[in-house]
């Protein structure tokens, strides 16, 4: 197997980070650095990350009502509370994507480096779904703005799917859908239409809804999630600019 297959088998990360990880020399195969990622291993290897030993375990899918002020990662050096402590469970688990710690909402916790990767790389533009709260009566226009496209920063965003669901005392509130990743993103997005985010939710991931999962619980996926997830495919082709 892959190393990085098996790093993330194992638990410590995507098999995107797991390259990460190995590239920068982290990882040891028999007391020995590797910095390639393809190396074949297998259980008859001692395989370390930073010290730590790497074997493949059984696998574990979570929901979790993220609340506010929590970190969706899985080290946090300012000690602020994580969402990996939700979960009841000895399992080595991260989080799939990242949510700020000032938006509530569905975040899949899991040790599967290869679902995680299903979910979160850009060529499977898998859709997360949003409840926002904004300032001012969103207009129509704005509302078509955000569908088409507006322009960050970092680029111009790809189609998106907005309804407005409410408009009433100053507020608005909209039903968001984005397949992008990029850092804050909806709150930039309704930003640049000139309507800043009061509350933010993510109320689905891929084929996976919050549904009434009151805040600060969790669930373990059904089988028939864990197939769905499984079972998605890339939709386009990334292409990686060359290396120097």
């Amino acid at each position: 197997m892959r190393l990085s297959k098996y790093l993330a088998h194992s638990g410590v990360a995507s098999r995107r980070h797991a390259e990460n990880l190995i590239t920068s020399g982290r990882v040891h195969v028999d007391g020995r650095r590797v910095v390639d990622p393809a190396r074949d291993v297998s259980d008859a290897n001692e395989v370390t990350v930073d010290g730590t030993a790497a074997r493949p375990q059984r696998h574990e899918y979570y929901i979790v009502n993220k609340p506010l002020g929590v970190v969706s990662t899985a080290h946090d050096p300012q000690g602020r509370p994580k969402a990996t402590d939700i979960v009841d469970s000895d399992a080595r688990l991260y989080p799939v994507g990242r949510l700020d710690a000032d938006t509530t909402g569905l975040l899949v916790l899991t040790n599967d480096g290869e679902l995680a990767n299903r979910l979160t790389h850009p060529s499977f533009e898998v859709q997360k779904g949003y409840r926002a709260v904004v300032k001012g009566n969103v207009s129509d226009r704005s509302v078509r703005a955000l569908r088409a496209g507006v322009d960050l920063d970092d680029g111009r965003t790809a189609p998106a799917d907005v309804k407005a669901l409410e408009r009433a005392g100053g507020r608005t509130v909209l039903e968001i859908a984005i397949h992008e990743g990029r850092k804050r993103q909806v709150r930039r997005m309704c930003e640049a239409v000139g309507h800043p985010v009061i509350e933010l939710e993510r109320t689905s991931h891929g084929p996976l809804k919050l549904g009434r999962l009151a805040p600060g619980s969790w669930r373990r996926l059904r089988p028939a999630e864990v197939e769905a997830l499984e079972s998605l495919r890339p939709r386009r082709k990334v292409v990686r600019p060359a290396r120097p």
